[in-house]
């Protein structure tokens, strides 16, 4: 599953775990394998454009998700199913780091809670209602859950038989 990660802030993030855990969460969801992400990385000042010009609110927010194609990318089973555009997933490293301070975690956990939270608004899941709520926050923590638990394979260009880099 093809997933683009680009990093045009000024935090330096890793870019390899955040295309892992998108890749992981849309292989949960059932999501074609040809589909295609995109996962941005943007200063504070990027986000509040964006914020500000998608959602009318002011400052810079943690997560952003555009869908792309309105293709049904859960059948791998369709015939003709072609590669989709799932659309892109913009993340705020520095909001990252204030709201991971704030729940005594890492940048990157935090970074990977975003990114599962964007996937899943890009797969068509919201919070709006109470029972929206309920559904994709059960979801982001099984999802999250199942992510800190699996094996870890190698990055690609390792040798399978090499042990994963630890932090």
């Amino acid at each position: 599953m093809p997933v683009e990660v680009a990093n045009e802030s000024e935090i330096a993030v890793d870019e390899a775990e955040l295309a892992g855990i998108c890749r992981f969460v849309l292989a949960e969801m059932g999501v074609n394998p040809m589909a295609e992400l995109s996962v941005l990385c943007v200063d504070p000042d990027y986000m509040s454009t964006l914020h500000e010009r998608w959602m009318g609110e002011k400052g810079p927010t943690d997560v952003l998700a555009f869908p792309m194609d309105e293709l049904d990318t859960s059948r791998p089973d369709d015939p003709e199913p072609g590669p989709a555009l799932l659309g892109d997933v913009v993340l705020c490293p520095s909001v990252a780091v204030r709201q991971a301070r704030a729940a005594g975690h890492t940048m990157d956990e935090e970074l990977v809670l975003l990114a599962t939270h964007g996937v899943l608004h890009i797969l068509g899941y919201d919070h709006m209602e109470p029972g929206e709520e309920k559904e994709m926050f059960g979801l982001q923590a099984k999802l999250l859950d199942s992510w800190r638990s699996a094996p870890r394979r190698p990055v690609t260009g390792e040798p399978a038989d090499r042990e994963p880099r630890t932090r």
